[in-house]
């Protein structure tokens, strides 16, 4: 009967055992799976490097040619951004991540220029002479300039990439466009010559 019994128990155990086993090798064989999949990701991740950095390039390329045919809006500015993007492509201490996020980044602050109004001094090359004047941007859609005694105003000819001089029934309205975009008035109706789209 000790006997009887002690077997019992051992194949009690054993079932026991046997059951437990077949948990633990299915565990195994899912995390195994989970192994192979991440080996296949990381063995993929040159293949990513080696599409993402040629697009790179390319996006950057993209960028320069699309600042040089918009609206010289702070054109210094962002054409030193792409210099600085092109610099980091080649600074081998940071990361394609790191990389590929700048270069969004780069975008996104290009978006920006088509939706703000600003103003900003410079200088704007009239007949032969430098004048420096206040810019006023509508986005994309107006670019204008005023010479700081603002007794006279331009406006940027995208198509013939020159500065227009504009009659003096704009000459108020740049002024309220500039002491608008600087905060110095509230916001009203104005009118400035635009560009109608194509």
């Amino acid at each position: 009967q000790e006997l009887l019994v002690e077997y019992r128990q051992t194949v009690d155990e054993t079932e026991n055992l046997k059951v437990y086993n077949d948990y633990i090798a299915s565990l195994v064989a899912d995390q195994q799976r989970g192994i192979d999949s991440l080996q296949r990701q990381i063995d993929s991740i040159e293949e990513t490097k080696q599409g993402i950095v040629p697009l790179m390039f390319r996006m950057i390329d993209s960028l320069e040619q699309f600042i040089k045919l918009d609206r010289p809006i702070h054109l210094e500015e962002r054409l030193g951004r792409v210099e600085r993007l092109r610099d980091l492509m080649a600074n081998s201490n940071v990361t394609v991540s790191e990389q590929f996020r700048q270069v969004l980044e780069a975008y996104l602050v290009e978006v920006e220029y088509g939706t703000k109004i600003n103003s900003y001094q410079g200088t704007i090359n009239d007949a032969g002479t430098e004048v420096t004047v206040d810019f006023f941007n509508l986005g994309r859609a107006a670019l204008t300039a005023l010479s700081l005694d603002q007794t006279h105003a331009w406006v940027w000819n995208n198509e013939t990439r020159t500065w227009e001089k504009l009659g003096d029934e704009y000459l108020s309205s740049v002024i309220e466009a500039v002491k608008m975009a600087n905060g110095s008035i509230p916001a009203d109706l104005i009118k400035i010559p635009v560009s109608a789209a194509e």
